[in-house]
């Protein structure tokens, strides 16, 4: 059995569809249909119906994801600590960063990093929190910086930013020049968010509701600096981290700190306390730890 074909089998099941398996994967359809029809053929099982151009997994094909994730996850731990031995300062780290963290608190970093470990790769994600938690989870990432709180059933991590959000409003707004304003006093406004895949969308919209209404959100982004342009231009307010709100401050738009609630915005890195975690990553985890001044996450689920 080719443990690849048991990559494009997962990728395939995964995504529900030979065609986007195979864009995944940087391969053709053919071979990845090739490749499923020689392990079914193996097997002597079904993998997936065919119903016209959707595909669903059999009940054959679902005990085989069982088993071939955990298949291919052992023979990566085998080649991980394989490749240890064989060099171990040379290595790989896929590390997932939301763009507003990564911009704001990691090129320092990555280049000290680079500087120490020169034969290191870091291939850098940037998505929003709840994607690179995900990533994290089913190992598509090493490491990941996510908003907290997070699964302690599934990671181990360390904080290293604990900031306020405040409110960004445009330079002609009324609020602009106030020494503080309430969420409530808000409800009339209309929103500039974060992207749903982001943390802050749902955490922001929970504290509306707490405070008796429903944001009306105009426009949603990945970028922060998007959103401090849309406020600025009139097309509503946000509500920002600090470090973020520093730097939007001069861009025709106004910072407002935030009372009634004070809403804060935890940071982590995470890794997956389960799975096995090469050198590169492990001095990683431990160079960012010092350089960030990371302390223990509290469970607060207690």
């Amino acid at each position: 059995m080719d443990i690849r074909h048991l990559h494009y089998f997962l990728e395939t099941a995964r995504l529900r569809s030979f065609t986007r398996a195979a864009e995944s994967l940087y391969l053709s359809q053919p071979a990845i249909s090739k490749a499923i029809r020689q392990l079914e053929e193996e097997l002597g099982v079904t993998l997936f119906d065919r119903i016209g151009k959707k595909i669903e997994l059999t009940d054959a094909g679902r005990v085989v994801v069982e088993q071939a994730q955990a298949i291919t996850q052992s023979f990566s731990n085998l080649s991980a600590q394989l490749g240890d031995l064989a060099d171990l300062k040379r290595g790989q780290i896929r590390i997932g960063l939301p763009p507003m963290v990564g911009s704001s608190f990691f090129p320092k970093v990555i280049g000290a990093f680079h500087d120490r470990y020169p034969d290191v790769t870091l291939q850098v994600f940037e998505d929003g929190a709840k994607k690179v938690e995900s990533d994290v989870a089913e190992g598509r990432l090493d490491i990941g910086v996510v908003v907290l709180p997070l699964t302690f059933d599934v990671f181990d991590s360390f904080q290293f930013a604990e900031e306020r959000l405040n409110l960004i409003v445009p330079a002609s707004h009324p609020l602009a020049g106030s020494a503080s304003a309430t969420l409530a006093g808000l409800a009339q406004e209309n929103f500039v968010f974060f992207r749903e895949d982001f943390t802050l969308h749902d955490r922001i919209i929970n504290e509306c509701l707490q405070a008796g209404f429903h944001p009306r959100i105009v426009y949603e982004s990945s970028q922060w600096d998007l959103i401090s342009e849309m406020v600025a231009a009139g097309l509503g307010v946000a509500l920002l981290p600090e470090t973020i709100c520093r730097q939007a401050s001069g861009k025709a738009v106004a910072v407002v700190p935030m009372e009634e609630p004070s809403i804060w915005w935890r940071l982590g890195v995470i890794w997956h306390k389960d799975r096995y975690q090469s050198y590169a990553a492990r001095e990683w985890i431990s160079f960012t730890r010092e350089w960030l001044g990371g302390t223990p996450v509290e469970d607060t689920r207690k």
